[in-house]
């Protein structure tokens, strides 16, 4: 039986009584059927993960003790997502793979072409706490806000953004991962692509390098994950 891991925010040391959120209270009493003096483990990108034992449950309320430090927090590579607003089914799923993959930061975008107008933020957040939990991260990505794409370019830091064209004459992302470093982001479009319009003020960009997954035309989703998978790998080998 696999031992529940818990996100907590607040500083975490070994003897340090930790307060559950109703939302993960209610999961590890309802959905895992765990009762007081069940192993947990308790974690966060600041200062690691922890043996931990729940000590009180009740509805939407609970309590864990913390025990040993079993990791040590540990860098990772800044990889940024963004996705164009997708369709509820879509966008979580979209928002736990990135997770998975190592996303730092999972950007919505509003462009021309986008089937969804807005995304539940909380609800996304939410999907990346349970991710990073099954996953065994120690940090959980920050899901933003949906902005307009055009809003995200202008405050763009300058770091390096691959862009999935699927359309245009553009090199496969296997040609551009050698040398490259985090921090850096990769953006795929919505359902229909990114109108010309937005493909020119994208390849007019100059952190922005357009790039092809291979020949097929792939979902959103799908294309994040490609797109993803290959740059996490990238960094992860490159160090």
């Amino acid at each position: 039986m696999s031992i529940p891991r818990i996100h907590a925010e607040g500083p975490l040391a070994e003897g340090a009584e930790i307060a559950l959120t109703p939302a993960q209270a209610h999961h590890i009493g309802t959905v895992m059927r765990r009762a007081p003096g069940a192993e947990l483990r308790a974690f966060n990108a600041t200062e690691g993960e922890f043996a931990a034992e729940l000590t009180a449950l009740r509805k939407d309320r609970g309590a864990l003790r913390l025990g040993a430090r079993l990791r040590a927090p540990s860098p990772e590579p800044e990889l940024r997502a963004l996705v164009a607003a997708l369709k509820r089914e879509a966008m979580d799923w979209a928002v736990e793979k990135a997770t998975e993959l190592g996303a730092t930061l999972i950007q919505p975008v509003l462009t021309r072409r986008c089937v969804a107008d807005r995304s539940n933020t909380q609800r996304l957040a939410g999907i990346a706490r349970a991710a990073a939990g099954q996953c065994e991260r120690l940090s959980v990505p920050l899901v933003g806000e949906a902005r307009p794409l055009h809003t995200v370019l202008d405050g763009w830091d300058g770091a390096a953004l691959l862009v999935g064209a699927e359309r245009r004459d553009a090199p496969p992302v296997h040609a551009l991962l050698k040398g490259l470093r985090a921090p850096c982001g990769f953006l795929v479009g919505p359902e229909g692509g990114f109108d010309r319009a937005e493909l020119d003020d994208l390849a007019r960009r100059p952190f922005v390098t357009l790039t092809t997954l291979g020949p097929r035309i792939l979902r959103a989703e799908t294309a994040l994950v490609a797109g993803l998978g290959a740059i996490s790998f990238a960094l992860d080998v490159q160090g």
